[in-house]
């Protein structure tokens, strides 16, 4: 248990996270709530080295160690920054975090959800978003929206079959746990979009 609130932003790539997550930051500030906008990997030293690594184009990683990379920087991000901002009582606002995992390497690459479940507890200390919102969209409409960022990462590199996984991975993980998710079709206007998460958000406000 914290005294903060921990939201977390997941989807396949494209879906839109960057605006929702720096919307809905422009509203806990005019709402004058304590917050923190952190990413998955990233958001330490050694989150933004592991980062690096993972998009890396020119790199082929095994599903295995591409998900320990992705443990290391979560752990390291839970100890020294997610969960002191919790017990400060702020709101903390996630690009991405273990339901990614689950997504990605275990949907997508065909890991053991079990392995991935018992690391990710061991690398979080259980901590767990309180709200994950997910923006969920069409891979080939996705994958079109990120081409046009400029040069494709790793992972958006994979071949159309896996990111299909990847967004059937994220459904099934909305429909296990529907109290902690709110889907959201990420074709809806932005403003739409960044109205009903701030509804819902401001509703769990510490």
């Amino acid at each position: 248990m914290h005294p903060g609130l921990f939201v977390s932003f997941e989807g396949p790539e494209g879906a839109g996270k960057s605006t929702q997550l720096a919307q809905l930051a422009a509203r806990l500030d005019t709402h004058g709530t304590p917050h923190r906008l952190t990413r998955e990997p990233g958001g330490t030293p050694l989150g933004t080295r592991v980062r690096e690594v993972l998009l890396d184009p020119t790199l082929t990683i095994d599903p295995l160690p591409e998900f320990l990379l992705y443990s290391a920087s979560r752990a390291q991000l839970v100890a020294n920054e997610i969960r002191p901002a919790l017990n400060r009582g702020e709101v903390v606002v996630c690009d991405r975090y273990a339901d990614s995992s689950l997504a990605y390497q275990g949907a997508g690459r065909g890991l053991p959800v079990n392995l991935l479940r018992e690391i990710t507890l061991a690398a979080t200390d259980g901590l767990t978003p309180d709200l994950t919102v997910l923006l969920d969209l069409d891979p080939v409409l996705g994958l079109e929206r990120a081409a046009r960022r400029g040069q494709p990462d790793r992972l958006e590199q994979a071949d159309l079959d896996f990111h299909r996984r990847v967004r059937t991975g994220f459904l099934h993980l909305a429909e296990q746990t529907p109290a902690r998710f709110l889907v959201l079709d990420a074709t809806r206007p932005a403003d739409d979009l960044s109205d009903v998460i701030w509804q819902v958000v401001q509703a769990r406000l510490p």
